[in-house]
Order: structure tokens, then C-alpha cells, then sequence
């Protein structure tokens, strides 16, 4: 029997067609093998991988201390479910909660998960802190959000493809202009639990905010009594040249949301952090998950935390951010329209009037550069943390050409 390893790029992308319902638009890219930045496909092609799973990979594919760590617990113990402790569990959390300057840790598994308990607990702490009445919590988010496609979630969304029939929506929620103040200012009243933000928008663009937003939600919030919810989910540890994107600005918001990075590109892992008046409303039975802070999630995301606590990463995306966005604003007029991003993430605009982004993806696979589109002429540029200056050179140049 031929295994799917075996099978060649064509049959490879037939076969996943065939069994696989069709919620994603890969490239025509089947990967069997990766190291480091870089990407083996099944007909032994390779590739510089300049997405990093959407910052999952911000240490690389297969770093070693992470390999080893993940190898060490699959020899002792994967899963407990949360009826029992075991004897990774603490360590992660006290190690989270250390690194974000958090009381308290909520570990899940998906990005998804961390924003559902985000809303729940603000909620939650709405009622018995604040005093909003009850069923009548409402939390602030902003347009062109993406904080992941539960039904709940997409009931705030703006993006038609991700809303278009999959109603009724649920209530609660009030969307306003992100980077803009005054709209933010009104829309807070007194059942105004949360304002739920991205630090910088992944999805739509890898879109910055204007400079003193997120001073100013963080001040908003402070003298509304609202709880700031930062979903640092793409944008933290380590990706923007910071800890968290939140860092650049000095301010610190009343709860975490991450995941992603947090599972070294190994296993999912995510969690919320807060402090303990906000965390500590939970109760036993009131939220969980089977999987949430699994020995094998924690092992390797104590590993990840380890890294993190160096600063050499953030250092890395810093400079090497530098040189990236430098590269890119040269070819602003020769194909690309607008760059926007911070440290090793960029959002950039292609010419629609030469090609889609779509199409410069395809042409930069060609060319052995991995990069993803998303609305229309955008490309998002994530390479991992790891990544070397003349592999950067390797991928500009390749843009460069595309667009030549």
C-alpha cells in the first residue's frame, strides 16, 4: 500500500481533495520533512518557510530543546484530563504567570479556546464584580478582527466568508473602527464588561494601530472599570520584537489571551492569564477542558516559556525585523503598494493591477518561498524567529523577483 509520504505532489493534492471537505485553499505544497526555517516536500523540493504556521513556528520546526522535551514526556506520561494533577501542570503555570507579570494561568489547547474563556470570564466577572445585571454583559471588539471561528466567535466578526450562513449570531457584542478612540469611548456604557482586541490585527493585513491606541484603550478601560482583553494569540511571544505586542506601548492589559507559539510548533497549547481578581472567580465545573494542560502541552510549553525568558528571541525579531522591513520598503513603487508590520511580521499590498496575492504566493512557492495571501492583494510574511539574515535576503530577493 502506497502511503501518503510516497505519493507525489500531484496525487498527494488529489488525494487530500478527494477525502478532505473544503474549508481551506492550501498551495499546491505537500510537506513531509522540515528543520529549522526550512521545508521538504514530498518530491524532495525545499522551501524557506516564511508563514511559521501563522507565528506556531516562531522557533522553528523541530527545535531541539522543544523535540527533546515533548520526547522525554511521551516516555512518562501524555494525558490525566483535569480530574488529577500532574507533575507538569504547576511548573507551566507559575512559569506563564512569571512571564506575563500574571497572578494566575487558565491553560486550553486552541487560540479559539482562549478567547471563548476570555468571554466567559469577563462575563462572568461583570456580574460578580461590576455589578452589570445579569444576560446583559456586552464586550467591545473591533472591525476586521479575527479571534477564531467558533459560532460565538464569528458572531462579532466582520469578514462575510466567515459569518455568511452560520447564524443566528450570538448577542453581545459591539463593533467599532479599530484605532479609533472616540468610537471605542462610545460605545462603553455601564454594561461593558471587556474590550476585546488584537495589539495588531494578523488576519486583516497585519494592521498596526495608530501610535497611543492601545495606551488609550488601556486608559478607557481603567476609568470605565472594563476589563482590557489583549489577544496576543499571533502577535505575542516573541513575534513583534517584544514579549508581547502590548510591550511597545508600555501597557499592560488585564488579561492575556495566547497560544500558538505556545506550543513550540509541537502541540496545540493555549491559556489565559489575569490576575487573581479576575481569574479567581472560576469555580470547579464552570469551565474546563479534557485536554487543557496536558502533561505533554505543558512539558513543551515550560520549554517555550525557558526560551522566552532570554530575550534573545525577541532580540532576533528586533533586528532581523529591521532588516526585513527595510528590504520591503524598497520595493514600495516596483509591485508593492504599502508594507506595515513590526519585527519579523509584515503585512504587505500587493499591485493588484499585476497579480493577486494568491498568485504571488504560487510564484514565490516556485521560486522555494512559502507565504500566505488573505483578502485579495495581501501577503503576510511570519519566517520563524530563527530564521538567518541572508535566508531573509534569500526570501526578498525572491519577492523582488516576482514582482519584477
Amino acid at each position: 500500500m502506497i502511503t501518503a509520504h510516497q505519493l507525489r505532489t500531484p496525487d498527494a493534492v488529489a488525494d487530500a481533495q478527494r477525502w478532505t471537505a473544503h474549508n481551506y485553499h492550501p498551495l499546491p505544497v505537500v510537506i513531509a520533512e522540515a528543520e529549522g526555517v526550512w521545508v521538504t516536500d514530498v518530491d524532495g523540493r525545499r522551501y524557506l518557510d516564511c508563514l511559521a504556521g501563522y507565528s506556531a513556528l516562531n522557533f522553528g520546526h523541530r527545535h531541539p530543546r522543544l523535540i527533546a522535551a515533548a520526547h522525554a514526556q511521551l516516555d512518562r506520561l501524555t494525558l490525566t484530563s483535569r480530574a488529577f494533577l500532574h507533575d507538569q501542570f504547576a511548573e507551566f503555570c507559575r512559569g506563564l504567570a512569571e512571564l506575563t507579570g500574571k497572578d494566575l494561568v487558565l491553560p486550553m489547547n486552541s487560540g479559539a479556546e482562549a478567547v471563548e474563556t476570555a468571554i466567559k470570564v469577563a462575563r462572568k466577572w461583570g456580574y460578580q464584580v461590576k455589578g452589570v445585571p445579569h444576560d446583559q454583559a456586552t464586550i467591545v471588539v473591533a472591525e476586521n478582527n479575527f479571534h477564531g471561528r467558533t459560532t460565538t466567535i464569528i458572531s462579532f466578526s466582520t469578514d462575510a466568508g466567515a459569518r455568511d450562513e452560520f447564524g443566528p449570531f450570538a448577542p453581545g457584542f459591539r463593533i467599532v473602527p479599530y484605532g479609533d478612540l472616540d468610537a471605542l469611548a462610545a460605545a462603553i456604557d455601564e454594561t461593558t464588561v471587556g474590550v476585546l482586541l488584537e495589539p495588531i490585527q494578523g488576519e486583516s493585513g497585519v494592521i498596526v494601530p495608530p501610535p497611543g491606541y492601545l495606551r488609550g484603550v488601556r486608559t478607557l478601560c481603567t476609568a470605565q472599570r472594563v476589563l482590557f482583553l489583549a489577544d496576543e494569540i499571533q502577535s505575542g511571544l516573541g513575534r513583534t520584537g517584544a514579549t508581547f505586542a502590548c510591550d511597545h506601548e508600555g501597557v499592560v492589559p488585564d488579561m492575556y489571551l495566547l497560544g500558538k507559539a505556545l506550543g513550540g510548533g509541537i502541540v496545540p497549547v493555549s491559556a489565559v492569564a489575569a490576575d487573581r481578581d479576575v481569574l479567581g472567580i472560576l469555580r470547579p465545573g464552570e469551565h474546563g477542558s479534557t485536554f487543557g494542560g496536558n502533561p505533554l502541552a505543558c512539558a513543551v510549553a515550560i520549554e517555550v516559556v525557558e526560551l522566552l525568558r532570554t530575550g534573545e528571541f525577541q532580540r532576533r525579531s528586533r533586528l532581523l525585523g529591521d532588516q526585513l522591513h527595510s528590504g520591503l520598503r524598497e520595493l514600495v513603487g516596483r509591485g508593492l503598494v504599502e508594507v506595515r508590520g513590526r519585527g519579523l511580521w509584515a503585512g504587505i499590498d500587493i499591485d493588484p493591477a499585476r497579480m493577486t496575492g494568491r498568485e504571488a504566493c504560487e510564484l514565490l512557492a516556485e521560486r522555494g518561498v512559502l507565504a500566505k495571501d488573505t483578502h485579495g492583494s495581501t501577503l503576510r510574511l511570519a519566517p520563524p524567529l530563527i530564521i538567518e539574515p541572508e535566508e531573509l535576503d534569500f526570501a526578498l530577493t525572491q519577492l523582488a523577483a516576482v514582482l519584477s
